[in-house]
């Protein structure tokens, strides 16, 4: 839920990344972190374990100009991947008011995408969140290597709401900055909606 502070005219909201251990969650936000002017962004947070896995989130404070006279922050979180860090992806999805669903799109990956993808779903319905009306942005990343599975596979599987989807190649930055302004986007339409 974004958060207003009246007496500083500022709207603060928070756009998770999830998705399976590797997928490019990290990589999405170093690449917009380089990507943004740096007027715009604020420093980025990472808390990365010694194999360089992200251990408990990544912020990337990413702020936005005003609109109808408040300032509109974005705070870009990812959640770890691993399988034994489940609770700190349920704290980090807390609060948040856009979700970007990052699948790698390896055929070696899908059992797991599934499995995080109903997980994902799950914790928004804990959370009282209506997942048919909640704002998500699907992302294929890792089109660039050779097993990857056809986006038509991917969206079977993955995306029965047939929410917003772009192909990605984190590393290069392909999908990124699109799959960033959508989810934007789409955030900040729902906030016009309260």
């Amino acid at each position: 839920m974004s958060l207003i502070n009246m007496a500083k005219r500022e709207i603060n909201c928070k756009i998770v990344y999830y998705g399976i251990g590797l997928c490019g969650k990290t990589t999405n936000l170093h690449y917009i972190h380089q990507a943004v002017s740096p007027k715009d962004v604020g420093s980025m947070v990472s808390i990365d374990t010694e194999t360089e896995r992200t251990l408990y989130f990544d912020l990337l404070p990413l702020e936005l100009g005003k609109v109808h006279g408040f300032t509109i922050r974005f705070q870009l979180y990812t959640v770890p991947g691993q399988i034994l860090y489940q609770q700190t992806r349920i704290s980090v999805l807390k609060g948040a008011d856009c979700v970007v669903f990052v699948a790698d799109s390896q055929a070696s990956k899908l059992q797991e995408n599934i499995e995080c993808w109903n997980e994902l779903q799950e914790q928004l319905r804990r959370m009282n969140k209506d997942v048919t009306d909640f704002p998500l942005v699907m992302q294929w990343n890792k089109r660039d290597l050779q097993d990857t599975l056809p986006v038509s596979v991917l969206e079977k599987y993955l995306n029965p709401y047939r929410v917003p989807s772009f192909e990605a190649v984190a590393v290069t930055g392909k999908g990124v900055i699109e799959s960033l302004r959508v989810g934007i986007n789409t955030t900040l339409q729902r906030l016009e909606r309260i």
